[in-house]
């Protein structure tokens, strides 16, 4: 049984790479994210709002209208009190995106994102720590803008790692 799901993964595998037709790397900024909203500072209390979150993906085409690809978050904040702390927060998440509408210069897509997101807990009075969390991100509504062949803007509202409301741009090879 393990060599038959070893040999179907592999053979998917070489499928998906042999359609890969299209790569992308992306940045943007997300705002309200998922660890502000959750317990990801170890109960921690008077927990400021983080400032939001950088993003930068890297996103392959695998089918004509299904893309997948890693990314990684970075976010930060800290704590107010007597026993302060300083929060690293870093997600790690394998993407898919799906287009569901697509014309000359607009396309409208679904995104979703699952990983592992890793909070660096720095207390000013003792050793620095990590704790690690379940990191995800769910946008059903995204909108990609080409501007020329090479690179487009976009914009997602969802929730998760990432953000509430999530801003950039890519650039296309």
């Amino acid at each position: 049984m393990k060599k038959f799901i070893i040999v179907l993964l592999a053979v998917i595998g070489m499928t998906a790479g042999a359609n890969a037709q299209k790569m992308n790397l992306s940045v943007s900024y997300g705002g309200y994210t998922l660890m502000d909203a959750a317990d990801y500072h170890d109960g921690w209390h008077h927990v400021n709002n983080a400032w939001g979150a950088l993003n930068i993906g890297f996103n392959v085409q695998v089918l004509p209208k299904f893309w997948v690809g890693p990314s990684y978050t970075f976010s930060s904040t800290s704590t107010k009190g007597s026993h302060s702390n300083d929060i690293a927060y870093h997600a790690i998440m394998v993407n898919g995106r799906y287009d569901y509408y697509r014309n000359r210069l607009l396309t409208m897509y679904a995104h979703m994102g699952i990983g592992a997101e890793i909070s660096h807990m720095m207390p000013y009075d003792d050793d620095a720590y990590n704790k690690c969390y379940f990191a995800f991100q769910l946008s059903p509504i995204g909108v990609d803008v080409q501007l020329s062949k090479m690179f487009t803007m976009f914009g997602e509202l969802g929730f998760g790692a990432q953000g509430l409301l999530q801003v950039g741009a890519r650039v296309n090879f």
